[in-house]
Order: C-alpha cells, then structure tokens, then sequence
C-alpha cells in the first residue's frame, strides 16, 4: 500500500510450498536427462556431454534454492537448534553453491550455442574441432571458474566491482546468445532461399524458414531474458540505488526472481534435452526399467 515515505510497491509473495514444489520439479526432470545420457552411449558425445552438464548445473540450482529455504523453514520453527556462528557457515556454503550452479549454468547455455554455431558453420570440420578432449577441458575450465568466481562473490560481495561483474558476465552471455543464435537463423534461412530456388518454389518456403526460426529464436532469448534478467536486474540496482524507495520496491521480489531462475532450470530440459528422439527414447526406457 501507498505510505507517507515511499512510493506504492508491488510485492508478488512466492509461498514455499510453490517455490519447494518447483525445485522438485527441476530436479527430476534434471536428473532424468543425466540419467538418459549416461545410459545411452550414443549420446556420449561433446554436444550432450554440455546438455549433461547443463542438467547438472540446473539442478545444481533448484536443490541450493530449495535447501536453504528448507533450512530458513526449519530454523524459524525452531525444528532446527544451532549457534549463530554454524548459520552463518552454511549460510556462506549454500550461496557459494547457488551463485556457482548459476554461473555455470549460464556457461553451459553459452557452450551449447557456441556448439550449434560450429557443428552448422564448420559442419565439415566439426568433429576435428569439437573433440571430447577439448569438450572435457572446457567443462573443467567452466566448473573450476564457477567455483571460484562464485567463492570471490561470497566472499566479496559487498564491493561493487564484484556484483558489476556478475552483471557484465549475464550481459556478455546474452550478446554472446543472440549474436550467435542470429547468425544461425540468418544461415538457415539463406539454405532455405537455395532450396527453394532449386524447388523453383518461392514465398511458402522463405515465410516457413522465417516464421518458424523467429519462434524457435524468441523461445531460447526470450525464455533465457524473462528468467534471469530480473535477478541480473536485481544486483544492478544493488549499486546503482540501493537506498532509493523504487529500488527498494525491486528488492522486496527477490523470491520471485529466484523462483524464476528455477523455473528457467525446469524449461532448460524442455528445450535442449527432451526435443532430442535419441534422449527421449532412452529416457522412456529408464522410466520402464524404474517402474
């Protein structure tokens, strides 16, 4: 409600019913495409060893968010005794694992993009270029530079530069996302003009290609922006006003800026993992083998 001193706030509560439910929801799906690929030989290969990854980090994600408000529950029930100098220490621990498990993930969404833009750019060179052990060398750089980075975070997160960062970081991956995800639509496109020329066809073709890749391309942007943008949104604000009552307004929602970063984590499999036959052939597979 509108008060003497300060504007008029709109706070959208996430209960912790809905916010433990969508974890749980992120974390089967999650482990679901693990499972999957390490079953599956044939998805042994870099492109799903990033989506696998991707997985693990999604879920890396839900459970942090999931625990520590598990934990927060239980402490205000008082279901849960302990010194204020053992809270602070698994306080420092799950944020370490939430900020990492987000860095990574936003790796990992950059590592699939830069993947597709080789294997349709450089298709003849792809294998050379793409190996598992260059694979393996970048998802141990990504996991030790999300430890770390987010270690720093923890540990600093009180100057600014550190939070502008993280911000720069969220930035660079979304330029990174629509540069190369255009350009890939951009090419489809251009094949589907050749084809059709060779087809003698001619606007069918051009508005298929043109329609359906906008799509494709406002689902994987628009579904990355509208789940991780307010969080990055958040921390800007953190510097540029952080005693300003609008900026206080934002603050108030920062339960449900993370309760969309978790629903990013449970959409992440809907796109880059179940739209696979080979996947979710196996996957129905491990679901008959569990039942």
């Amino acid at each position: 409600q509108t008060n003497q001193t300060g504007p008029q706030c709109l706070e959208v509560s996430i209960p912790d019913g809905l916010f433990l439910s969508l974890g749980l929801v992120s974390l089967v799906e999650n482990v679901l495409v693990v499972a999957a690929i390490a079953k599956n030989r044939n998805l042994h290969s870099p492109m799903y060893y990033f989506v696998c990854c991707l997985a693990v980090s999604d879920l890396l994600v839900s459970v942090s968010n999931v625990l520590e408000t598990a934990v927060l529950l239980l402490l205000e029930a008082g279901a849960l005794a302990a010194q204020a100098a053992v809270v602070q220490q698994l306080d420092n621990v799950m944020n370490v694992l939430i900020c990492g498990s987000m860095v990574s993930s936003l790796c990992f969404l950059g590592a699939i993009a830069v993947d597709r833009y080789v294997s349709i750019f450089y298709a003849l060179r792809y294998h050379s270029i793409v190996t598992l052990p260059r694979a393996g060398r970048a998802i141990a750089a990504i996991w030790a530079g999300s430890v770390l980075s987010s270690t720093l975070f923890i540990a600093y997160y009180h100057h600014t530069a550190v939070l502008l960062g993280l911000v720069s970081f969220f930035v660079a991956m979304l330029a990174l996302m629509a540069v190369l995800y255009v350009h890939m639509l951009a090419r489809a496109c251009q094949h589907g003009r050749h084809i059709a020329r060779l087809h003698k066809t001619q606007h069918p073709t051009r508005q298929g290609c043109g329609l359906k890749g906008a799509a494709t391309l406002t689902i994987l942007l628009g579904v990355f922006l509208l789940c991780w943008a307010p969080f990055f949104l958040h921390l800007s604000l953190v510097v540029l006003c952080p005693q300003h009552p609008t900026c206080g307004c934002v603050f108030k929602n920062v339960n449900l800026f993370l309760a969309l970063v978790i629903c990013n984590s449970i959409v992440d499999p809907l796109i880059y993992a179940f739209r696979s036959q080979e996947l979710r052939k196996t996957l129905q597979e491990v679901l008959q083998c569990s039942w």
